[in-house]
């Protein structure tokens, strides 16, 4: 309390220093809690995935049995070290730790090119326009990558709110640099949106709000906000049943064609990321900031099923914090091992990022201040988010100039 009181303390210093016209609202930080809940989130992702590998692409159009359902082991947090929902996003923190905060699109371009491990859908769609000289943004855009609504960039973009605590707009931005190098459109504001609950859950722990703030991060008239939307608005008319919300969601966007029009797969399967990403909001909104209820119900909805618990999970840990995650989340993390194709291990990936978030929050307007106690305070400025413009990937813009 008396680091807090501290921190408020140093948010007014800060706005009596500017005339009153220009003072803004701050909310405080400190970097050991932003430390802890990041490694939470981090964590999140691992444990999402690896409990919900075993079900991915199970349950295509209906809700996965509870029976179906792994027993949760705590050394399965160490399958994800070989998971493409980890190692792909860490290319982009490695640009980013490489090159900068103002790294080019050009730049993270290549470095994605450069990879060498195996990719589906829109990332190896996206991977291999840009080898052909498909530059980005045109990498990602519809008449290159017939993938560009599928989910890809959605289950990458943890790193983008993890580094950017309580700035949606850095979110935003990191998905206009790293998204489109595979997505656009839907397949875009998927990220965009994930990228926003994790920079909320820095500052906010009930589900619902998180929810709204990603919901905030996109183009109001997307495929996509209507789905949170309508998530949210069921989830408020049937707050107990999540099975009812379940098959609202799949008829509306799994059963619908004119929710499917820019899908690259037909039939039971969709990794479409709005229907996924509704799977997303399901879980944290049902899950009632349960760990275990969370995963399972993200899991049980089907389809990408080990992606979206992931997702799911990633987020509520970060509002949980890893000094106050259950012991059997952490007891047997493997903080050595190296994840698959890149050069971090879990305290690596910890540092990485810490590292990147000072940046973040220095060139966003915002300070690092000290406490009473001497400790690193984040001085977070208060921004509305401003989403992307409106694009639809079955009605696509012209490409870029010059982008091929």
């Amino acid at each position: 309390m008396r680091r807090m009181a501290a921190a408020m303390a140093v948010i007014t210093a800060v706005g009596t220093t500017v005339p009153a016209a220009a003072r803004q609202a701050f909310r405080p930080l400190t970097v050991r809690e932003y430390r802890d809940k990041m490694k939470a989130g981090w964590v999140g992702q691992m444990v999402g995935v690896s409990w919900g590998a075993p079900t991915e692409f199970r349950a295509r159009g209906w809700i996965l049995a509870e029976s179906e359902m792994p027993k949760w082991q705590p050394a399965m947090v160490n399958d994800a070290f070989g998971q493409d929902d980890l190692y792909v996003e860490m290319t982009f923190l490695r640009t980013l730790e490489l090159h900068g905060l103002e790294v080019s699109r050009w730049q993270a371009g290549r470095d994605f090119a450069e990879s060498r491990y195996g990719l589906a859908h829109a990332n190896a769609a996206g991977r291999e326009n840009l080898r052909r000289g498909i530059a980005p943004p045109d990498s990602g855009h519809p008449r290159y990558n017939a993938h560009a609504d599928d989910i890809d960039y959605q289950i990458e973009a943890d790193f983008s709110g993890l580094i950017a605590p309580g700035l949606p707009n850095v979110a935003i931005a990191l998905g206009e640099k790293f998204g489109r190098l595979m997505n656009y459109g839907d397949g875009l504001y998927g990220g965009q949106f994930v990228g926003g609950m994790y920079a909320e859950a820095f500052l906010e722990k009930d589900p619902v709000k998180i929810v709204e703030s990603g919901l905030r991060c996109l183009p109001p008239g997307s495929q996509y906000a209507e789905a949170i939307r309508d998530v949210l608005r069921w989830h408020r008319e049937n707050p107990r049943d999540w099975q009812k919300t379940w098959a609202l969601v799949n008829r509306k966007y799994q059963e619908n064609p004119a929710y499917r029009r820019a899908s690259c797969e037909k039939g039971a399967f969709d990794i479409d990321a709005k229907l996924n990403g509704a799977y997303v909001a399901l879980g944290l909104l049902y899950g009632e900031r349960d760990p275990e209820k969370t995963i399972t119900i993200a899991a049980r909805c089907g389809q990408d099923s080990d992606c979206n618990p992931s997702t799911a999970a990633g987020v509520l840990f970060t509002t949980i914090g890893f000094s106050n995650l259950p012991g059997r989340f952490t007891a047997e993390l493997n903080q050595d091992t190296l994840f698959s194709h890149t050069a971090y291990n879990f305290a690596g990936v910890v540092e990485v990022c810490e590292q990147l978030a000072r940046q973040v929050v220095a060139r966003s307007a915002g300070k690092i201040a000290k406490d009473a106690n001497g400790d690193d305070v984040f001085v977070i400025p208060v921004r509305a988010p401003k989403s992307s413009p409106l694009e639809q990937s079955w009605a696509p813009g012209p490409p870029a100039p010059g982008g091929r």
